[in-house]
């Protein structure tokens, strides 16, 4: 079997490189630019690092705040109606991926007829056929990927679902950690995790290959080690470095391999309550792991060498085990709480959750271990009560 490989967009990577902003923009002799960007990234002052350069060369710079975190649908079809109604000639997505997210939705479904819903991959009856418009990416917190990845994400009313097309790719990605400095610490933990299992679910993917797994493992190795600093000392450049390089990695990870049942279980708890999707992820990843383990133990070993840990004198099993484990202290070190009841998810919405879940057949079919609806419920369970539970020949779905 082959494998197809995507390497894009064009990326500058590292300290300062948001200096290459002004040339990329050239290329483009844009007469006016929308910046999509964060409402909080304006108040500091990080918006005029993009608008101010721009502004000076002569260009014509609008900036668009009205995104909020895990953007609904609504916030969608506002902004591509409001890039409609005016003559912009180029997007540059500034903030996590919230904003990122919106800049390429808009950047593409702008230059196309109906709304946003129409486009959905779960229930949109419209194909993208049209680039739109140039797009480029700056990201300034280290965790969503948004920046490589061809999705954006939208909540509904109770899950989450995609607009998917290789056009919402970037033009260019500036990934700079300078920028993620500001990002406190409770933002820096959540996003880093959401990073950490785009890396881990991209290596035990049924889609992973030799080259996604040398990008997942060294996104695990970049994060792990860096990211407790990060949280504790936002200004440890080091870490911020090695933080915003894993995210980076890790995004050319899973969009290659894809993400799976930890991503499929977070969406709907997104929707439902609004949970961010860094601590909806993070609160689920070692109870899917703890569920699956038996479907991918090798490749978890490796995980655990890549966290940090050490495999050599441990069985198969052991391993696994114990890579769970690391993953459990590495969330509670960062400060995210261990259950559902942590974030106030009551035992009732369960059933509601599972049923959503299951809908995430896109995210679901890149499992090692296929995840039925009893599967679901009972790692929802597993999460609400604190217990790590794997899958038992007893709990085992025939089709």
């Amino acid at each position: 079997m082959y494998s197809k490989i995507v390497f894009t967009p064009l990326s500058y990577t590292g300290w300062g490189s948001l200096e290459q902003l002004l040339p990329e923009v050239e290329k483009y002799s844009p007469q006016r630019i929308l910046v999509v960007t964060d409402p909080a990234l304006e108040k500091i002052g990080l918006v005029d690092r993009v608008r101010e350069p721009l502004e000076q060369a002569g260009y014509t710079v609008d900036v668009y705040t009205d995104t909020v975190p895990e953007p609904p649908l609504a916030v969608g079809e506002k902004l591509v109606t409001y890039t409609r109604d005016n003559a912009f000639n180029l997007i540059i997505g500034l903030g996590g991926g919230s904003a990122l997210d919106l800049a390429k939705l808009t950047a593409v479904l702008s230059s196309h007829e109906g709304s946003v819903a129409d486009y959905l991959n779960l229930s949109g009856s419209r194909q993208i056929i049209e680039k739109g418009l140039p797009k480029l990416l700056i990201p300034t917190t280290a965790g969503t990927g948004s920046e490589v990845t061809n999705i954006s994400v939208l909540s509904l009313d109770r899950t989450k679902d995609v607009v998917a097309h290789d056009y919402l790719l970037a033009d260019a990605a500036i990934v700079d950690p300078e920028l993620t400095i500001s990002v406190p610490s409770k933002v820096t933990a959540a996003t880093g995790i959401d990073a950490l299992t785009h890396a881990i679910e991209a290596y035990i993917s049924v889609n992973a290959n030799p080259t996604t797994d040398g990008l997942a493992l060294q996104a695990i190795r970049l994060i792990s080690r860096s990211i407790r600093r990060a949280v504790v000392n936002g200004e440890d450049k080091e870490a911020r470095i090695d933080l915003s390089n894993g995210s980076y990695i890790a995004g050319l990870a899973f969009f290659n391999a894809g993400v799976a049942g930890v991503h499929a279980l977070a969406y709907p708890l997104g929707g439902q309550f609004h949970l961010s999707h860094g601590d909806s992820n993070a609160v689920l990843l070692p109870y899917v792991m703890g569920y699956i383990r038996k479907s991918c133990a090798k490749r978890m070993n490796d995980i655990l060498n890549a966290l940090g840990g050490n495999s050599q004198y441990l069985s198969e099993a052991e391993g696994s085990y114990e890579c769970v484990r690391e993953l459990q202290r590495l969330l509670r070190d960062v400060g995210i709480p261990e259950t559902l009841g942590g974030f106030n998810i009551p035992v009732s919405a369960l059933d509601s959750l599972t049923e959503d879940g299951v809908k995430q057949q896109r995210l679901l079919a890149r499992s090692p271990l296929p995840l039925h609806k009893e599967d679901i419920r009972g790692i929802y369970q597993s999460a609400f009560d604190g217990e790590i539970v794997e899958q038992t020949h007893s709990n085992i779905h025939h089709p």
